[in-house]
């Protein structure tokens, strides 16, 4: 309550403690700040960046590529930067600098154009720190489309299954749907059900639940979480309706984010291609600079570029003509589309 009487609308102490900073500094002050790189992007610190953002000019942001080396002493696993902010200064290119770990001896500097630190049409305002900008995807001419500009949508997983615990089953019986967990997909393939998988593999379908339901079909998921054993973050699957018999709904659980045409299925070669895309290491390595968690929201998918519906088709058609994939044929694969 206090912290929003100064005009201060943020979740933690880090974040408060920095606006709070900002807010006191005199004009011209300088405010140096490790903080955990978080903030960069997720709805829940939009406020913290607009208060940022309003008040203080970006100056230079250093990242370490290692997580755990550089604060190694204080057992802090978090990912952080260092963010250097100048109170009321006239905003221009900011200096991104990298480092493996504290000792700075493999030091990288490069200045980058504000817009490309902020993108100007991102409502959400995300904070990009570009380490790697020779792989940027926002400098491809052909990644530049907004997924709406696709007719695709994208949601977190409406079943929330210890809310509608009653109406959930170990295996499927008659009444009920198929209800699907991250676990139930594995690279290319999904598997349903799966006995002893410790997750409930099917919903009733009744009045209390259809709301929660999709239409079977195709489509595209994405994990929420990564777990410690993968070395992606983005981890993108494909429903196969084939997969399910004939249900003719199909439930998501919570800790799945899934691409749709208007909470129906997409075509085919589409919810492949979307697949292929969110697999390359590209999309992984973008991902990597502007989010310093684990989780993958919908939100920060949606704020992502893509490539043309068309390029997408393109990349499910070669998809379903090769079978299993692996990253070089993924990424290189990438590197042929054109606008």
């Amino acid at each position: 309550m206090l912290l929003r009487e100064t005009g201060i609308e943020t979740v933690n102490l880090y974040s408060a403690f920095v606006a709070l900073a900002v807010a006191m500094a005199a004009p011209g002050g300088q405010i140096v700040a490790i903080i955990p790189r978080s903030f960069c992007n997720g709805p829940y610190y939009r406020p913290f960046r607009d208060f940022i953002l309003e008040r203080a000019a970006i100056r230079h942001m250093h990242l370490f590529e290692s997580r755990s080396k550089a604060f190694k002493d204080d057992d802090v696993l978090q990912e952080n930067i260092i963010i250097r902010l100048e109170r009321g200064g006239q905003q221009g290119p900011v200096t991104v600098s990298t480092s493996t770990d504290d000792s700075f001896s493999d030091l990288e500097i490069h200045e980058h154009p504000f817009d490309r630190i902020v993108f100007p049409d991102d409502s959400e305002r995300f904070i990009h720190v570009p380490a790697l900008a020779e792989k940027s995807i926002e400098l491809s001419p052909v990644i530049r489309h907004a997924l709406i500009d696709l007719g695709i949508k994208v949601s977190t997983g409406p079943v929330v299954d210890f809310r509608l615990k009653e109406h959930l089953l170990d295996m499927p019986e008659s009444g009920t749907v198929p209800l699907l967990y991250p676990g139930h997909f594995s690279n290319s393939t999904t598997t349903w059900p799966q006995a002893g998988m410790k997750k409930p593999n099917a919903i009733q379908r009744n009045g209390e639940t259809e709301k929660w339901l999709y239409p079977s079909g195709f489509y595209c998921v994405v994990r929420r979480f990564s777990s410690k054993e993968e070395k992606r973050r983005v981890v993108a699957g494909v429903v196969d309706p084939g997969a399910f018999d004939d249900a003719p709904m199909l439930g998501f659980e919570n800790h799945l984010n899934l691409f749709h045409e208007n909470k129906r299925g997409l075509p085919q070669a589409l919810a492949r291609g979307l697949a292929v895309f969110l697999n390359s290491t590209v999309v992984d390595d973008n991902f990597r600079r502007f989010s310093g968690h684990t989780q993958v929201n919908a939100t920060d998918l949606k704020q992502m570029k893509y490539p043309s519906r068309d390029a997408l088709i393109e990349l499910g058609e070669w998809a379903m003509q090769h079978g299993d994939l692996t990253q070089t044929m993924i990424d290189n694969k990438l590197g042929t589309l054109t606008a």
